[in-house]
């Protein structure tokens, strides 16, 4: 009672006060911000950086970093990590795994702070005498897969600089020279771009500028194996196991197949020396990542053990090593940075991964990589799912270069609409109909093979940058075959559409059909109805829903889980099974559904069959699309 006559009594003083409370809002003005960071200049950095890692607690995922970084006055420095990746077209740098950072100097720990904005900046005051600045700290790998990619395992490892490096603010990155070294773990053998003299476990690496140090990653590991590919290119490969290095002559020369058809390809060489660093393994995270003189390439068990099954990864080590000329030495001028702070602009990567996705294709089938009839079930799967992506009605393929930063690859539950990456394979539509018209127009003697020639063979040896921008590419195109080029890729990259123009496929010979045969490049672990249902399966259940598709309409969404189809349990080939059934009845497809607790029956109401794509060829004789895809 006391204490209500209390409260009542404080209320009573109170409410005068708050009926006098002054009209609107607060309205802070935000507190100013200078940045201190330099900007990076084409000067000579006084001295060399040394940095060491010692990479050989495997089985915790640690690597220690120790280095010198010299210094030619006192003062306040910056040092940054690095943050936007090339190869990755974002800012992608594991800034969160670094830890246990110390810099010193003289023997003195100093004190370092972090940029208040660029989280990738360390602020340091530099001692008056001192020469060099110490930096220690430790990378923490991912050890399961939910902290990021794994590049350490108990038989190999893959080595990063750019995870394992702080860097000079205020300089170009090239100007910075550098020599690194790295234990590994007794009895592995590393390789790399850069040449390195070894002393037991520990590979000191020729002095190279920052820049190319980040482009030069390292693979290491307990079974190892390398093949000569040619006069400048190895093939590097470590697996789990010995038995997964068993390759056979003749796997072996189908990869050599791939580095003669680039070179006749494209001409010139853009490396000194070529290395392919290639991981065949369950432990470690798969990866595939351009460089100038080398590749990182991880793929799972069985790339030679399992070869007659086809294994669509094949194309892979065609991608990468296609990227030391497509987007490594020549790029996108709005790519070009000066450091790995400044932020990447990524408008011409449907020019630069898009073209790489064609090619790839094309010098996979040409070396024997892949079959001629793999390699036009992949194309159908590409154009059926272009063809289809009812994103494309609102989002252009160039919004789409921009994903790289906006999304990172991070999981997204409507992807069919969202869309992703999709300068990749919308990027090999574009190109294909730049080489089917080259054919028509010049009436079959110039192809995308005159353009490739063109545009990537100057400057045998140089592993430097030759940027480029639209007007460069269609001063090339118009110097083989004369036509309107730019308004071509004014409307299939910068225009949404209903429809992907699949007219190159067509003028190169073949169409895009549908039938009950299931595309071969589907993986055989996958169940895929999207161009019937509208949804597919992976090994955890539903991995897409097509948005607008009749799985759409009923509801369904990748949170649900199928449990039963029909009244019956649920797997794979009797919803397949169900599919079938209903192109002869009315009945829909039901199927109870399982969304966190609850549990609900929905109604499919499609009754088209299976519908799978390929590519069916129209008249008789070779067509562009045979020519394009057969050795030279």
């Amino acid at each position: 009672m006391l204490r209500a006559l209390s409260i009542a009594a404080l209320l009573a003083t109170t409410a005068p006060a708050l009926a006098q409370s002054p009209a609107g809002n607060s309205a802070p003005q935000p507190v100013p911000f200078t940045d201190t960071i330099p900007k990076p200049r084409d000067t000579a950095y006084p001295g060399t950086m040394t940095v060491h890692v010692d990479a050989t607690n495997v089985q915790q995922g640690i690597f220690r970093v120790k280095q010198s970084i010299p210094v030619a006055k006192s003062g306040h420095m910056v040092l940054l990590y690095p943050k936007w990746i090339p190869g990755k077209h974002g800012p992608r740098g594991e800034i969160e795994k670094l830890a246990g950072l110390q810099i010193s100097a003289n023997g003195q720990r100093l004190e370092w702070k972090r940029d208040p904005v660029d989280v990738f900046a360390f602020h340091v005051e530099v001692p008056r005498g001192a020469k060099a600045l110490d930096v220690e700290f430790q990378f923490l790998s991912a050890t399961k897969s939910d902290q990021g990619r794994i590049v350490m395992a108990p038989s190999m490892l893959n080595l990063q600089w750019y995870s394992l490096s702080l860097y000079p603010a205020g300089y170009y990155a090239r100007r910075v020279p550098v020599v690194a070294s790295a234990t590994y773990p007794e009895g592995w053998t590393a390789a790399s771009a850069i040449p390195a003299k070894a002393e037991g476990s520990t590979y000191t690496y020729d002095k190279v500028d920052y820049e190319v140090l980040v482009d030069s990653p390292v693979f290491a590991g307990r079974h190892f194996k390398e093949f000569n590919l040619g006069p400048r290119v190895d093939l590097n490969v470590f697996a789990d196991s010995p038995e997964e290095l068993d390759a056979k002559p003749e796997q072996i020369e189908k990869h050599r197949n791939l580095v003669t058809q680039a070179i006749k390809l494209f001409g010139a060489e853009h490396y000194d020396r070529y290395e392919f660093l290639f991981a065949i393994s369950a432990e470690m995270g798969g990866i595939g990542v351009e460089h100038h003189r080398s590749s990182e390439n991880g793929v799972g068990l069985g790339y030679f053990a399992k070869w007659d099954e086809g294994n669509t990864s094949r194309n892979l080590l065609a991608h990468e090593y296609a990227h030391s000329w497509v987007g490594k030495y020549r790029r996108g001028a709005d790519q070009i940075i000066a450091d790995f702070r400044q932020p990447m602009r990524n408008s011409m990567l449907w020019a630069y991964e898009g073209h790489d996705q064609f090619i790839g294709y094309v010098l996979g089938a040409r070396a024997g990589l892949m079959t001629k009839e793999d390699t036009l079930e992949v194309l159908a799967s590409y154009a059926a799912l272009q063809d289809t992506r009812p994103g494309r009605k609102w989002r252009a393929m160039l919004d789409t270069t921009n994903d790289p930063i906006i999304s990172a690859r991070a999981p997204k539950g409507w992807l069919s609409y969202q869309r992703s990456e999709d300068y990749y394979v919308d990027g090999l539509i574009t190109w294909m109909n730049v080489d089917a018209i080259l054919r028509e127009k010049s009436g079959g003697t110039k192809s995308i093979d005159d353009y490739d020639r063109a545009f990537y063979g100057m400057r045998d040896g140089d592993y430097g940058v030759l940027p480029f921008t639209i007007d460069d590419i269609v001063r090339t195109l118009n110097g083989i075959v004369p036509y309107d080029w730019r308004s071509l890729f004014d409307e299939q990259v910068n225009r949404p559409a209903d429809h992907a123009p699949l007219q190159g496929f067509e003028r190169n010979g073949y169409k895009l059909v549908y039938s009950d045969k299931a595309n071969k490049a589907t993986p055989k672990t996958s169940l895929d109805l999207m161009y019937s249902l509208g949804l597919s399966l992976g090994k955890s259940g539903i991995a897409q829903v097509m948005w607008d598709s009749p799985a759409f309409k009923a509801g369904i969404d990748l949170g649900d889980e199928i449990l039963a189809v029909n009244g019956r349990g649920f797997d794979n080939d009797r919803l397949k099974a169900a599919v079938v059934a209903a192109k002869d009845s009315k009945e829909p497809i039901r199927l109870l559904l399982k969304s966190g607790d609850h549990y609900r029956e929905v109604a499919i109401d499609y009754h088209g069959g299976l519908r799978y794509p390929h590519l069916e060829k129209i008249g008789e004789g070779e067509a562009g699309l045979d020519k394009l895809l057969a050795p030279k």
